[in-house]
């Protein structure tokens, strides 16, 4: 394994930046996911680390080494891609044996490694078979074990669940997942799928427009979000304006389009006075039924009201204001569209937004 270090990328097409200033420090054995929308530049950095491309600046170290200017086969990295780029002709084994017969690793420690990787994922006896007779969760297991037996300091994957159905996506994941801890290799995973992000990460770095927007730890992405691209991109996510009207006992009164909120100081608001204008986020499985005596009420008529099994998706427009609200009630609650609901979000669960009302 090693320790991967991104300092200031910076990757341009003509007139477009695809890369715009990124760094990153990855720690040996750690599993990051660069997480964005298409085009926002994720699978360009991952090419710029396997060496497929090369940045217009900034420098890229494996442990200490600069590894700028070192081809990709010598790079000691290995990327499992989105479409497998397995060989049709070949064997199961011989796929996975390529890359050491590249190496020219002898046959009987070939044997070995093969073997062994093709245990890991549950594939040993399936060497014999060509790609075509496997399933696709199958053939994305061979691509891990080729990937893995060449024992590379940093392993790369690039959208490798994107081919798969939504329920072996789920599976295959925690498989990945569970390997990467029992080999412990560094490894760097590219998606769109923000649910993925979230199973599968040590550490999650949320990229737009070629620039790092936040780069965290799952719970804190999601329960914490620094703007509103990442609060709106991670999950569904109630996005508003409003204007502090007061302070009180650690919280600030705010007045929004839903009504008047009650919402608890965080970082984002220590330097905020009554009369400025915030940004927030809360979300919509942060709602319960409202109860008499409480605070940050919301009424509002049901629109949508989506049945899930295990919970109910809501769609409200608020009474007066008219605007419109996302909340998730659990599915033992039967609502019914047009009916008439009261509800609450508790202090603690408002997400202060950074970049102020304009964020």
């Amino acid at each position: 394994m090693a320790r991967l270090r991104l300092v200031n990328i910076q990757k341009q097409y003509g007139s477009l930046k695809v890369i715009d200033g990124i760094s990153l420090d990855v720690a040996e054995g750690e599993f990051i996911t660069l997480l964005g929308p298409s085009g926002c530049g994720k699978t360009t950095t991952l090419k710029i680390i396997a060496g497929f491309i090369q940045p217009d600046d900034g420098e890229i170290y494996f442990d200490d080494d600069l590894v700028n200017t070192v081809a990709p086969n010598k790079r000691s990295a290995s990327m499992c891609f989105q479409t497998y780029a397995l060989f049709p002709h070949m064997s199961v084994w011989n796929n996975v044996a390529f890359g050491l017969k590249m190496q020219k690793v002898g046959d009987e420690e070939q044997k070995e490694r093969v073997y062994s990787a093709l245990k890991i994922v549950g594939l040993e006896s399936l060497g014999e078979r060509k790609p075509s007779q496997l399933s696709g969760g199958q053939q994305q297991r061979v691509a891990l074990a080729r990937a893995v037996v060449t024992r590379p300091r940093i392993l790369l994957f690039d959208e490798p669940l994107s081919n798969l159905d939504a329920k072996l996506r789920d599976r295959v994941r925690v498989e990945i997942r569970q390997l990467q801890r029992e080999l412990g290799i560094t490894s760097i995973y590219v998606t769109h799928d923000q649910a993925e992000a979230l199973v599968i990460s040590d550490r999650i770095v949320v990229i737009n427009a070629g620039r790092v927007e936040q780069e965290d730890e799952p719970y804190e992405i999601y329960r914490r979000p620094k703007n509103s691209f990442v609060a709106d991109f991670i999950g569904a996510a109630n996005i508003g304006k409003g204007k502090i009207t007061g302070e009180s006992d650690g919280c600030y009164s705010v007045e929004t389009a839903y009504g008047s909120f009650i919402m608890g100081k965080n970082d984002a608001l220590q330097e905020k006075k009554p009369g400025d204008m915030i940004a927030y986020s809360w979300r919509p499985e942060d709602v319960e039924l409202y109860s008499e005596g409480k605070t940050n009420r919301i009424e509002g008529i049901i629109d949508q009201a989506i049945f899930m099994g295990n919970m109910t998706d809501l769609f409200l427009t608020v009474s007066g204001s008219g605007a419109r609200l996302r909340a998730q009630m659990a599915g033992r609650i039967y609502l019914k569209e047009g009916e008439k609901l009261s509800i609450r979000v508790d202090e603690t669960n408002f997400c202060i937004l950074g970049g102020g009302a304009d964020d």
